[in-house]
This record gives C-alpha cells, structure tokens and sequence, in this order.
C-alpha cells in the first residue's frame, strides 16, 4: 500500500500523519460533498442580483423593498452563524450539516412560490439562515475531517466553492434573464440543497473529533481507521482522549461558548474576530459594487451588468484557486499578509484615481488588482484560520463567533457605506478601508500564527507567546 504523508517532516507530531492515497481521495471526496455548503452560500447571495432585476415590475417593489430583499438575507445569516455552533455541539457536524440542507430547500421553495414582496422577504431571512449557519460549520467540518497536508487546501475548498456558486449565480441570471424567469433562478438552488441532504443522509462520516468528545469511541475509531489505519486510529483517539483529560482538569464542565470565555482561549478568539471583521471593514463589498461604474467610466458598455458580475466572479475564482495550490506550500501567514498589502496599496491608488480625478482606466487596474489579492489571501484564507485556531471543544462555537462577526462587518459596511461617501467622498472612503488593511498587516504580524502542518497545541502554544501570556521556548517561540 502507498502511503501519502500529511507532514513533510515525520519528526512533527500531527493527526493522521501517515495517510494511504485510497485514504486521502476519500477525504477529498468528502471535502468536496461538504462545501457544496459553501457553493449554496455564494448561490444565494449572488442569485437576487439577476432575479430582482425582473421581480421589481411583478411585486411592484420600491427601492426600501428592494434594497432589503436584499440586505435581510445578511440579518438572517447573522442568526444562523450565532446559533449554529451550539446546535454543532448538540447534534453533530453531520446533521447540522443536513439541517443546513433542508433549510436551504425550505427558503428555496419559499423564494420560488412566493406570491408577494412579505413572502419573498421572510424567504430570504430563512435562506440568511442557511447560509449563516453553512458559513460557520463548513469550515469545521473540514477541519475536522482532514490531515494537516492537506488541511489547507480543503477550507479553501470552502471559499472556491463560494466563489463558484456566485459565478454559476450569475450564469443561472444570464440564462433564464431571457424569459425573465425569476423562480426559476432561484430553483436552481434546489439541486445543491437536496445533495446536502442526501450527502449527510448516505454519504458523508460524522466528526471524528466531535464523535471522540462524546465517547462514541468505537465511532470514532470506524471513520479514522476507514481512510489510515487501525494502529493510527488508536493513536489518534489516545492523544484526544488525553487532551480532554486536561481540559476537565483545568477547566471541568466548560464547553463551547463557555469555553470561549476562558483566559486560554482569548487569544484564538481575538484573532478570529479582528480577522472576521477585518475582511469586511477592508471593502471586498463596496469595490464589488462600484464595478460596473468603474467599468462604465472607461469607456466600455456597463448596460449588462450580468457580463461584468461574470468577468469579476472568474478573477475571484481564478486567484482563489491560485491560493489553494498556495496555501498549504507557503503556509497562511505569507498568503495573508501580501494580500492586506496588495489591498492596502491598491486600495490607495483607487481612493487617489477618485480624488485627483486620474485617468479612468488606472481606477479600472486598481479595483481588479484589488479583487486579485483579496480573493488570492484574505478571502480564503480567514476561513482556513477560523477552522485551525481553535481547539476541538471550543472550534464549532469560535467559528460560530467568528462568523457572526463577519456577516454583522458585512452589514454594517453595506449600511454606512454610501453615506460615509456622500460625506467625505469616495477617495476618501477608499483610503479608510486601506488604512484598515494597514492596521490588519500589523496585527497578522504581531499576533497571528501560522497554522500550517501544525496540531492545535501548538497553534496554541505560539498564540499564547504572541499575546505575552507565556515564555517563548522550543516550538512556541517560532514565528512561523
């Protein structure tokens, strides 16, 4: 039997350090079952754009109406991510996971049959929900399934997935615009929903980790030794079952987000949060939005906006793959940091086109170099720290965290956004959002780890170092 080896070193102790290749295709396999969560995440987001374009003249809709059939679906993403880590914890990643599933099919339906604008409207809070709650437990749901080697790659498997679901959004837009057959764009959501439920029904293992920290031991050990081996499995289940045994020593009958609460754990929660919000706050959203007129201003025809959202879906996912065959070569923090740099500096060129009124087609170069580097780094790459950081009784609810925050970022910077501009300009606002860029360089510097090839002690041993809690030596004092 071949062996694929999960860490380059085989002096570094890792989970399921030594997997066959049979064992690894069965991984990917289930990795990519898994981020169709992510693909329905980028649907639903992306599809309103297409489908309001021809709901607005049927239910007659203002623009207060139009503007929250879009915007709600963030409110109920915001509650899906803060209540889908506790409901993790209870049920399990795999059946979360379905009930993902049949919430996106509930919202889905409601979407399609929806007989006016309140319909339509509670549709999109129950699709928020699904997608909020996708969007915190894919990630560890990955995380928790794959070998350092290719823990990487298999998050940013999320991300890619979101950025194809955006991009085949806006292809299902282009082909039913002709008939102007809303409903059938966003029954086109139906199809990945319902894989979701037959995948956690039939196809896809629970947790491990999740199994091991319920005592289902016997469980557990099924699905590690069904991609290693027995003697793996066992060794495995040995070092979970001791790390449990010291966090009842030191912190008995705390879990989730109790556990969040906890001086230990700061650290990993500092970092996800500043990085959370650090995503939004550095404008991904507000240069989306000013892309037709941008595009519009060098001379080209912005009247289909669908073919320009196309052109910028396969930048974003051109570069997320780049960062996928990136991220587990050169390790997260290289990735994170040049992508706040390429953000910050192209951010500052745009800002600087606006305020000195500079030839249009430099704006043009800024904003697409812009969603390069964002879609090369920072996008991926949060949602592969939040599903490292933090350790297995506390990961469910710190990614849930994690991605409340986001979503809340989200919104807020959709709401101020054109009033921070019709205050002190769009120059100026763009160089808010490259100064957050600055500020978010510095802090990955100074207090974020790098993760890569690295088992949760000691992420957590070089976090403490980083926030001053403890001595740097051995392994904690490395920098990455």
């Amino acid at each position: 039997m071949s062996y694929a080896y999960s860490h380059p070193d085989p002096h570094v102790e890792g989970p399921m350090h030594r997997v066959p290749e049979e064992g690894m295709r069965k991984i990917w396999g289930w990795a990519v079952l898994i981020a169709v969560g992510g693909f329905l995440f980028g649907f639903d987001t992306g599809v309103v754009s297409g489908a309001l374009l021809f709901i607005k003249p049927e239910f007659h809709l203002n623009a207060l109406e139009q503007g929250s059939v879009v915007s709600v679906l963030l409110l109920g993403a915001m509650a899906g991510a803060l209540t889908a880590g506790r409901v993790a914890d209870r049920l399990g990643r795999k059946m979360t996971f379905g009930l993902e599933g049949v919430v996106f099919l509930v919202g889905t339906a409601m979407a399609v049959f929806a007989t006016g604008y309140p319909m339509l409207l509670v549709a999109r809070v129950v699709l928020g929900l699904a997608v909020g709650a996708a969007s915190a437990i894919v990630p560890v749901y990955l995380s928790e399934i794959s070998p350092p080697s290719i823990r990487g790659r298999t998050l940013t498997l999320n991300q890619l997935l979101i950025t194809v679901g955006i991009l085949v959004a806006y292809g299902v837009n282009l082909t039913f615009a002709g008939a102007e057959n809303w409903r059938a764009m966003f029954a086109c959501g139906a199809v990945p929903a319902l894989l979701m439920v037959v995948a956690a029904l039939w196809m896809l293992p629970e947790s491990p980790s999740w199994l091991a920290s319920r005592g289902r031991t016997r469980e557990a050990r099924k699905v590690i030794a069904s991609v290693t081996d027995d003697e793996t499995a066992e060794l495995l289940l040995e070092r979970w079952n001791r790390r449990e045994e010291e966090d009842e020593k030191s912190r008995p009958k705390q879990s989730g987000w109790h556990l969040l609460k906890t001086v230990d754990l700061r650290p990993a929660l500092v970092v996800g949060l500043t990085l959370a919000a650090v995503q939004q706050f550095g404008g991904i959203n507000t240069i989306i939005y000013y892309a037709p007129t941008l595009m519009q201003s060098t001379g080209l025809n912005a009247s289909n906006s669908i073919f320009y959202s196309i052109a910028i879906g396969v930048i974003n996912l051109v570069m997320t793959v780049v960062s996928i065959r990136l991220v587990d070569r050169a390790g997260r923090r290289p990735l994170l940091l040049g992508s706040l740099a390429g953000m910050a500096i192209t951010l500052g060129l745009l800002g600087l086109a606006f305020v000195l009124d500079l030839p249009s087609w430099l704006a043009l170069v800024a904003m697409v170099l812009y969603i390069a580097a964002f879609a090369a780094g920072m996008g991926p790459t949060f949602w592969v720290i939040i599903g490292e950081i933090f350790p297995p009784r506390a990961r469910a609810a710190g990614s849930s965290a994690s991605t409340t925050v986001n979503w809340m970022s989200n919104f807020i910077v959709s709401l101020v956004f054109l009033t921070v501009v019709n205050a002190i300009g769009e120059g100026q606002t763009f160089w808010i959002f490259a100064l957050v860029c600055v500020f978010a360089v510095w802090f990955v510097m100074k207090y974020v780890p790098e993760t890569k090839n690295r088992d949760v002690d000691k992420i957590d041993a070089d976090m403490q170092v980083r926030f001053g809690r403890r001595p740097a030596s051995g392994e904690a004092a490395r920098r990455g």
